[in-house]
Order: C-alpha cells, then sequence, then structure tokens
C-alpha cells in the first residue's frame, strides 16, 4: 500500500470503536521504512492513495455523474477526504500486515540461490488476486441492497448523511457496503503497480540484483487484475521476472530477498486532477520515470475497475437496475437524481 503500515487489527477486536478512531493515528506514527501508497498527509506521505483515485474517478468540477465518474461527496467516501482514509486506505487500517491486501510477498529473482522459486511467488501473486475479487465481488453483493424490491431507490441505505465507516468490520449502510468492497479491491491494485515491477524499469547503471531488481516496463491495466472475471489467471500467464516486494515487521525476515524498499515506488507529489506526478522520493521512483509509471498505472486500472464493476452490476441485476445502482453509488442525490421518471 502507499502508507506507513502499524501492526493488524483484527475483525471483532475489543473496543472497536476506540480502533476505529485511533487507526489513522496509528499508521502515522510508524516508522518511514515499513511505506506504501499513502494514505495520510504527513511524514513524507501525500495522500497518494486518495490523489491517484480522486484522478481516476472524479466527475469534472459542476459536471453531473453519468455514471462514468463520481459525485464530490461519493467520490469522498471511495478516495477519502480530510481526516478519513476512505475505501481506498482502509487496509491500511486493518489489514496492513496482510501482505495479499496489498500484493506483497510475491518476491523472486532468477539467480541461483534465490529463497524463493518461481511457484512460490506465483502462489503468492494469485493469493493477492483471488482476495482481491474476493473484496470485488463483496461490493457488487452489497451494492445491490441500495435498491428496494420494486427497483425504487432506498434512501435509508443511499444517503450520505454521515461519511461511511470502513474499518474492522463495522456494518453500515449498503451504499456504503458496496463502496467499501469496491475501495478495498483497489488499494491492491493501485499498490501493486507501486510493488511490482510490472511497469518499471531497472536502474540502468547498477548491476541486477536485490537491490536493483529487473523492470518489466509493461502496460496498464494487468492482464493479472481483471477482477471482474472471478477467475484467478494462470500461472503461465505470469511473467517470469515478476517481482513484488517483501515486507514484514519481523527483522530479517526479508533478507536476502527483494524487498519492499528496493522495489516501491511509494511516495511523491501527485496532482488529483490531472494525475501528473512530481519529487518522487523512494530510489526505485526516481529511477528513470519509474513514480510516474507506477502512478499512471494505477490511474488506468482503476478506471478499468470501475468500468468494470459496472458491467458486473448489469450482468449481477439486469441492465436497468445495474445502471440505477450505478447511478446512486456515483451521485450524492440519488434519491433525487437516480428516480426513473
Amino acid at each position: 500500500m502507499w502508507t506507513s503500515r502499524p501492526s493488524p487489527f483484527r475483525h471483532g477486536a475489543l473496543f472497536i470503536g476506540a480502533a476505529a478512531l485511533i487507526a489513522p493515528t496509528l499508521v502515522a506514527l510508524q516508522a518511514p521504512s515499513a511505506q506504501a501508497f499513502g494514505t495520510v498527509n504527513t511524514l513524507g506521505q501525500h495522500a497518494e492513495h486518495e490523489r491517484i483515485t480522486r484522478a481516476a474517478l472524479a466527475c469534472a468540477p459542476g459536471t453531473p455523474s453519468d455514471g462514468s465518474c463520481f459525485e464530490p461527496r461519493s467520490l469522498g467516501q471511495v478516495a477519502g477526504h480530510k481526516g478519513t482514509f476512505g475505501a481506498v486506505g482502509a487496509p491500511d487500517s486493518d489489514e496492513a500486515a496482510t501482505p495479499e491486501a496489498h500484493c506483497d510477498n510475491a518476491d523472486f529473482l532468477a539467480t541461483p540461490g534465490y529463497p524463493r522459486s518461481r511457484e512460490q511467488a506465483t502462489r503468492q501473486l494469485l493469493a493477492c488476486v483471488a482476495k482481491l475479487q474476493t473484496r470485488f465481488r463483496e461490493g457488487v453483493d452489497a451494492a445491490g441492497g441500495t435498491l428496494n424490491s420494486d427497483g425504487g431507490i432506498a434512501p435509508s441505505e443511499s444517503d450520505l448523511n454521515k461519511d461511511c465507516t470502513f474499518t474492522l468490520g463495522i456494518p453500515g449502510r449498503n451504499k456504503c457496503e458496496a463502496i467499501e468492497g469496491f475501495g478495498r479491491a483497489l488499494h491492491g491494485v493501485q499498490d501493486f503497480y507501486s510493488h511490482s515491477n510490472w511497469a518499471d524499469k531497472a536502474a540502468a547503471d547498477r548491476p541486477l540484483g536485490t537491490a536493483n531488481p529487473p523492470g518489466l516496463g509493461l502496460p496498464a491495466p494487468s492482464p493479472l487484475l481483471a477482477l471482474s472475471t472471478g477467475r484467478p489467471p494462470l500461472a503461465s500467464d505470469v511473467p517470469r521476472d515478476l517481482s513484488t516486494g517483501c515486507f514484514s515487521l519481523v527483522p530479517l525476515v526479508c533478507a536476502k530477498r527483494v524487498a519492499h524498499g528496493d522495489l516501491n515506488k511509494d511516495t511523491g507529489l501527485i496532482d488529483p486532477v490531472a494525475g501528473s506526478t512530481a519529487d518522487p522520493t523512494t530510489p526505485r521512483g526516481r529511477t528513470a520515470d519509474n513514480f510516474d509509471r507506477a502512478v499512471h498505472g494505477a490511474i488506468t486500472d482503476t478506471r478499468r475497475q470501475w468500468a468494470d464493476f459496472r458491467t458486473a452490476l448489469a450482468e449481477r441485476y439486469g441492465k436497468s437496475r445495474g445502471e440505477t445502482i450505478a447511478c446512486v453509488l456515483t451521485h450524492d442525490a440519488p434519491a433525487r437524481d437516480c428516480t426513473p421518471r
């Protein structure tokens, strides 16, 4: 993820309300070495997940949504806004040490004696994809509850009079639940481009190795992240040199492996409107144009995921109901704007 990571909270933990309130603070206080695309605006992070999501999904100012973009308050629930993580940042509050939520630990280097095989790395990557597919499906499942049985808008399940709560499995309105599933899936998708060598390049002035793994320079969206299909990619579709970084809060676990710090392109400045980038701060991000590649890969795939989510709604609920549900999710006043006239 593009943020510092704390030790994980657990679903069903005692004192859930207090934990939900202090989670952002705990994340912000972690050591900078445990970073990923940022969800906070401090300690060298610049809310990168939020800015990527806004660049990908925001409607133009003053323009009503046509279903392909989110109006301001609804977008704030997906992307986060001042003082909140949003759905896309939720895994950094309660799944911080769950590697599958961030596509971590699928590290591999084609060199004799490397401690992980290609097969082990591929299994870990497929576990990440499976988790993100589950989150995507949870969002589609919850979205149906924004309508009544007769197809009308369910106001109590679709209003945004107060912010959604996305931490620790606390249930909420169905619009919030749908956005949470979608946003948690987006988090891992965006992290894939920051944490892997899918789109980036190695430093040309240093030998390849764990500190300078090869870069694949591949385009987005990655076919490995086709979440809407519900099917895992084939192991044979995973490039031989694909790697994500090893991340662990336990010392020495990632010794002699391609580590998170070797690959991540987590932090830098992102324009939340245009998606342009500047001032990358990690070594891999400063190499070539890797931070820009990671950000634009994440933006491109975020747009793909929302288009696929809309298609999944139509396939699950029928074209008319699916379009109405997409309207509810993207509009700030769905009872007014999404009711058939």
